[in-house]
């Protein structure tokens, strides 16, 4: 979890969808619900980032939703898969430090999600949880979930929300 700079660094998270529920975890210093995520690193794109954050805090393997480009020159250039949301947020209330971040939506073909740390809480919210709101989740967080689950819900249950 290298960073770039002290007072700003770019991150990715990533709002995991199964069975019409989206998976948030009890970020380990702040206390909250958050999409996984984290840091990108210095020798990684966002997409490597993304992947790589998700695999570390759930166990999980997902596929991101997008697509992207490949092109044939000496440069190996290719398009990334592009954020659903982009935002700049302070880390925590201290307004010390900020994060860019990149935020993707995924699917999972399994549940079988498992904390990044021993005792970590982990948790699938469905649409009435996040909008009942009892578990207290931020506003963005709660945002960027309803839109994942809005996008990702399969047909037959989209036609009824």
């Amino acid at each position: 979890m290298a960073h770039i700079h002290e007072k700003i660094d770019f991150t990715v998270s990533v709002c995991i969808v199964h069975d019409n529920k989206v998976l948030l975890h009890k970020h380990k210093k702040l206390g909250i619900w958050l999409a996984p995520g984290g840091h990108i690193e210095l020798d990684e794109d966002p997409i490597q980032a993304v992947i790589r954050e998700a695999k570390e805090e759930t166990a999980l393997d997902i596929e991101l939703v997008g697509t992207a480009s490949s092109y044939d020159t000496p440069y190996s250039a290719r398009e990334l898969i592009v954020p659903k949301f982009l935002n700049r947020h302070f880390f925590d209330e201290s307004h010390t430090h900020e994060h860019v971040d990149l935020c993707y939506f995924a699917r999972s073909k399994s549940a079988d999600a498992r904390p990044e740390i021993e005792g970590g809480e982990i948790k699938w919210f469905d649409k009435e949880e996040l909008e009942e709101n009892s578990y207290g989740i931020i506003e963005d967080v709660r945002t960027h979930s309803l839109a994942a689950l809005k996008e990702l819900a399969p047909p037959s249950r989209r036609a009824s929300s």
